[in-house]
């Protein structure tokens, strides 16, 4: 995705997630207030981007399961 970069150093995966390239999200955070999610066994596949603030509502619905 422009502006997000595939530089694999940039892009974080969760300590959660298993060490393979299985079914795993990673998030980066570019500035200004932007996150980019993408499928970490896909990386140069597109790329969504998400205000920061909706990344923060997106994850306060996840912990209330």
């Amino acid at each position: 995705m422009r502006g997000l970069g595939h530089e694999p150093g940039r892009w974080r995966k969760s300590s959660y997630s298993g060490g393979g390239n299985g079914d795993c999200v990673e998030a980066v955070l570019d500035p200004p207030r932007k996150v980019g999610l993408r499928d970490s066994a896909h990386p140069a596949h597109a790329a969504l981007a998400l205000p920061a603030h909706q990344w923060v509502a997106l994850l306060r619905l996840a912990g209330h399961r």
